[in-house]
């Protein structure tokens, strides 16, 4: 493949996967991509839930079906996660 088709597409898709991912690293349910380490940080796992929060909230009205049904999953995702962690 070249370098062409590896090319990340800046777009809300690609910032809310991003987030998300930050989210699951900091629940320790993924590893760090530097050190394939699985940390639990339940702070910086709410931060980057209240970030997916804000740009719901900020992009209300803004966001097509796709875009909308995305952030709304992944929230509800991560929120249920963030509870089973505290939990533990």
């Amino acid at each position: 493949m070249n370098q062409e088709s590896h090319k990340l597409e800046a777009n809300f898709n690609t910032l809310v996967i991003s987030i998300a991912s930050s989210a699951m690293m900091a629940l320790g349910l993924a590893p760090h991509p530097n050190s394939d380490d699985m940390e639990k940080d339940l702070k910086v796992a709410q931060f980057n839930i209240d970030l997916l929060l804000l740009l719901k909230t900020k992009t209300h009205s803004n966001l097509n079906d796709e875009e909308e049904k995305l952030i709304n999953n992944v929230l509800s995702d991560l929120q249920l996660k963030f509870i089973e962690n505290k939990e533990v």
